[in-house]
């Protein structure tokens, strides 16, 4: 009980005051909590005394608000503590780092990555939601989420990727990393109207079963099924550091997932794929 309570106040103040732990317990307590590393779960206030008594303050980010959206049957998770990358893997340095509470990959010239190199989860995931906030500070080249697939070791980088990678904000679409490449394309401009070029960018990503959607501030820009599910396969999340010879900066936060969600989206306003 002394090692839960003693948790709760870093949480508090990563998720803003209006969120409440679910439940917290240490790895030596439950032999599955090791696979989750540092996720914090994280929940929705249920009961009538909760709802009174929750303060007015805003909580800390956007993801974190949405969480009173999740459906009943979800349990939202925050894939990062807003302190450290505990719970993730990549070349930590020279590219990736935590600033106020920020996820920042960060090039300069006489460093670029030849080939694109990935902050990946720990845990894998299958059937998903994510709901998170992106912007490409510095250079013009695309960032993007990598999932269902591997890392992959080619050219002498070992944090590579084989997968899918859903790609914003330039460059918008699906790939397919080392397989198939061009998968979805944004093809009539509704994900470069919905998004910013080097602003923070709201999104969801509903990943289940073969099919997969993409919300960007507020509408629905892809929605596109697998021909090939045999390629959709569980494996590691990946924020990506895309290969470049320019200096470049791209910002993460929020990052709240859960698993095996309902097959409705919580973000989307306006559905403009076809």
């Amino acid at each position: 009980m002394t090692r839960s309570l003693l948790m709760l106040l870093p949480i508090a103040l990563l998720v803003g005051a209006p969120l409440f732990v679910l439940d917290v317990v240490a790895a030596d307590d439950n032999p599955a909590a090791e696979n989750a590393e540092n996720t914090v779960v994280v929940g929705k206030c249920q009961d009538a005394k909760c709802r009174a008594d929750k303060p007015a303050s805003p909580p800390a980010d956007w993801s974190h608000r949405q969480i009173e959206n999740f459906p009943e049957e979800e349990t939202p998770v925050s894939l990062f503590n807003g302190r450290d990358l505990s719970g993730w893997e990549g070349h930590l340095d020279p590219y990736w780092s935590v600033e106020d509470g920020v996820i920042v990959a960060r090039n300069d010239e006489d460093n670029a990555p030849q080939v694109s190199t990935y902050l990946l989860t720990k845990k894998p995931y299958r059937n998903f939601r994510l709901v998170f906030e992106s912007k490409l500070v510095e250079s013009e080249m695309h960032s993007g989420i990598a999932l269902w697939g591997r890392k992959y070791d080619i050219d002498g980088e070992a944090f590579s990727y084989q997968g899918h990678l859903v790609m914003y904000p330039s460059g918008y679409g699906f790939w397919d990393l080392y397989r198939r490449n061009l998968i979805y394309q944004d093809k009539d401009g509704a994900a470069r109207a919905a998004g910013h070029q080097h602003d923070w960018n709201k999104m969801e990503i509903l990943a289940i079963g073969d099919r997969i959607r993409h919300v960007i501030n507020g509408k629905l820009v892809a929605d596109w099924t697998d021909p090939q599910p045999e390629l959709c396969g569980r494996g590691p999340i990946g924020l990506q550091l895309h290969s470049n010879s320019v200096p470049q900066e791209v910002h993460f936060r929020g990052l709240v997932i859960s698993e095996d969600p309902e097959d409705t989206l919580i973000t989307v306003e306006e559905e403009v794929a076809k």
